[in-house]
């Protein structure tokens, strides 16, 4: 392109008009595309813009609730597991408790005394530890189905979406396997 033209042409009053006809620009198109554009970025704006950027927020925000939930379940699971371990200390305790009171009225007693003192202490031991196991077993099984409720209850904030049958089934049986592993 060649400069010199515009250098010289500085100095008149019409530049402007001149270098504008040079390009072909008409100004009432030119004016009227400039108004039209601005109308389709306002209506894209208010129509299109701002309620993706609003979709996008309250994603954010489940997000966060998502991970919050977690957390808290996180939390509820290690009291629940803290919980059990006390209650299987306390039944250890009382079975200990309840042996060493056998082994006791046994050294009090007779030699056939002696005898029907250890079988019932046996007795007593395995019922102890029959109700030990039996509260243990109903404390998993508590625990497994509260588990894989939080697991289906999370996936399901977190996703967004209503989970069916089968897939509350699914995600309950994959928690409980992992909680007994």
């Amino acid at each position: 392109m060649n400069i010199h033209p515009l250098l010289a042409a500085e100095g008149s009053p019409n530049m402007i008009e001149q270098v504008a006809q040079q390009f072909g620009v008409d100004w009432p198109h030119f004016i009227a595309q400039c108004i039209s554009f601005l109308i389709v970025a306002a209506v894209l704006y208010k129509w299109a813009y701002k309620p993706v950027l609003g979709v996008l927020e309250e994603r954010r925000q489940r997000i966060a609730e998502g991970l919050a939930n977690a957390e808290k379940t996180k939390q509820e699971l290690a009291t629940a597991q803290t919980k059990a371990q006390e209650i299987l200390n306390q039944a250890s305790a009382q079975a200990g408790k309840m042996i060493e009171e056998a082994r006791g009225a046994a050294a009090k007693v007779q030699e056939i005394e002696t005898q029907k003192a250890i079988a019932a202490a046996n007795d007593i031991v395995a019922k102890a530890r029959q109700a030990m196991e039996a509260e243990h077993g109903r404390m998993l099984t508590e625990l497994r189905r509260e588990v894989g409720r939080l697991v289906v209850n999370t996936t399901a904030k977190v996703t967004g979406k209503v989970l069916s049958n089968e897939d509350q089934q699914r995600l309950a049986e994959e928690a409980n396997r992992q909680v007994a592993a």
